[in-house]
């Protein structure tokens, strides 16, 4: 008899592989060398795929895959046989989900149609100012999503003597077809996994169980919210099915730009602009913040584009971990247009600071004021 291969060789995975790793590999290699897929030889096909089902068997079990670890194939008793529930005590309806629907029809996760399943998620885009990300805010939503019939409370059926056991699948929602050396279980196609039939659909939702409503959902945006945040409602997306729990809503933020501040994480970021003099002798401004005006000392010598600190006159965080500050960044603004006056001052301010400075003749200032006259 052949000597085992390894089974972290055999599913090519490394031996400190997780869980979902492990299913991964054996999905991608298992619908590769299914034997009703591959090509060649069958019986090659059957037999890598009996190997691939036991190494899985093993990889996938926390207690066999302990024992494995220590004791290598002696320690764990996994046969490559196959029985009616798969291969080796595997459940490939769990394993494949749809992988080989177009074999076998709706199979795998579907299989179970008629226990409780947990309702389908919804998103929503929501846009708010930039204030309302800041301190936070309550909106309400309108929110268009399928709800349980209140006529039929959900069964789709007239009346309770209106729905009765289904005779293909006899109330189990799935049947068993065999394909092959294995078989499988798959969705009952006559009633789509329910276990029931109606025979007198309701006439307020035709049968669905489920009609489409619009409605209204308060949504509580924390304060120090970003753009492209998600929040999530637990239990506001579509109802379930067979008595199972609803689905979540996912509640996507755009925040919108502020005219004044940019944001940086927690901090806000301000450009005021300054003149020569305030830059030079110092001044004291007044800035704005979120919040109302804050008084900025801008001390003398100051030069363009020094940055300046307020302390907690940023935005909350998000987490409860404190608030950013004000960050202020100075821009000393060159001016345009001079007056006389203005024009002798600073010829003045140059010569006095050995500044080398052609002043334009006065008949050149009329010349140019000339032009655009």
């Amino acid at each position: 008899m052949a000597e085992k291969r390894d089974y972290y060789e055999v599913l090519g995975v490394a031996r400190n592989a997780g869980e979902d790793e492990i299913k991964k590999a054996f999905r991608k290699l298992a619908m590769r060398h299914h034997p009703d897929r591959a090509g060649g030889d069958h019986k090659q096909a059957e037999e890598k795929f009996k190997e691939l089902n036991e190494a899985y068997e093993v990889l996938s079990d926390r207690e066999k895959r302990q024992r494995y670890d220590r004791f290598g194939h002696a320690g764990v008793n996994a046969g490559a046989g196959f029985g009616p529930g798969g291969a080796a005590g595997v459940d490939l309806g769990d394993i494949f989900g749809d992988i080989f629907g177009d074999f076998f029809g709706q199979m795998g996760g579907r299989r179970s149609a008629s226990r409780p399943q947990r309702g389908n998620d919804l998103q929503y885009s929501l846009a708010i100012e930039f204030e309302e990300a800041a301190f936070g805010v309550e909106k309400k939503v309108e929110l268009p999503r399928e709800e349980l019939c209140e006529e039929c409370e959900g069964t789709g059926a007239e009346s309770a003597g209106g729905i009765e056991t289904c005779r293909a699948c006899r109330g189990a929602g799935t049947v068993t077809v065999t394909q092959g050396f294995f078989s499988l279980r798959t969705t009952c196609a006559r009633c789509g996994g329910r276990g029931k039939s109606i025979r007198t659909p309701c006439a307020h939702c035709q049968g669905r169980g489920r009609i489409e409503q619009v409605r209204t959902i308060n949504v509580r945006v924390p304060p120090g919210v970003e753009n492209e945040t998600r929040l999530k409602l637990v239990h506001e997306g579509e109802p379930g099915a067979n008595g199972g729990p609803p689905g979540d809503l996912y509640v996507l933020l755009s925040v919108k730009p502020h005219p004044t501040f940019q944001r940086e994480g927690d901090h806000l970021l301000l450009e005021v602009p300054i003149s020569f003099s305030q830059a030079a002798l110092g001044a004291d401004l007044d800035v704005p913040t979120l919040r109302g005006k804050r008084k900025l000392h801008i001390p003398a010598g100051t030069q363009s584009h020094r940055t300046f600190r307020v302390k907690e006159e940023g935005i909350d965080n998000v987490h409860g971990r404190g608030r950013g500050d004000l960050v202020v960044r100075v821009i000393v603004v060159t001016p345009s247009k001079l007056s006389p006056r203005e024009e002798e001052l600073f010829a003045e301010l140059a010569k006095l600071r050995g500044d080398e400075v052609e002043m334009p003749s006065k008949s050149f200032f009329d010349r140019v004021r000339a032009a655009f006259e």
